[in-house]
């Protein structure tokens, strides 16, 4: 998650995604994440296999979509234990009880 990294170290020998294509790539990751939850038991194996994706995802990001891309990765995260922010863990019950 190296956001600090200049445009010509990203993208060199990757293909470059269209915004289609990085629509895909993040459902693809979102879809992915129970399997990686339940594959990688240990938290450093999980964070690594999360952050391989995450960085993929964005050396083939074009730096006009890099913004956005990098808070819809984020809040992916954020659901998935491997970000910094607040997550909601409260059950909500299905039907109002009376009053």
């Amino acid at each position: 998650m190296d956001s600090h990294r200049d445009a010509g170290d990203r993208n060199q020998g990757t293909h470059v995604m269209n915004e289609a294509e990085v629509d895909i790539a993040i459902a693809g990751l979102e879809a992915e994440m129970q399997d990686l939850h339940l594959r990688y038991r240990d938290l450093f194996a999980y964070a690594n296999a999360w952050a391989e994706r995450y960085d993929a995802i964005l050396d083939a990001t074009p730096e006009p979509l890099r913004a956005a891309v990098e808070g819809r990765l984020r809040r992916v995260g954020i659901r998935w234990g491997v970000a910094h922010g607040v997550r909601v863990t409260t059950q909500f019950p299905a039907l109002k009880l009376p009053a």
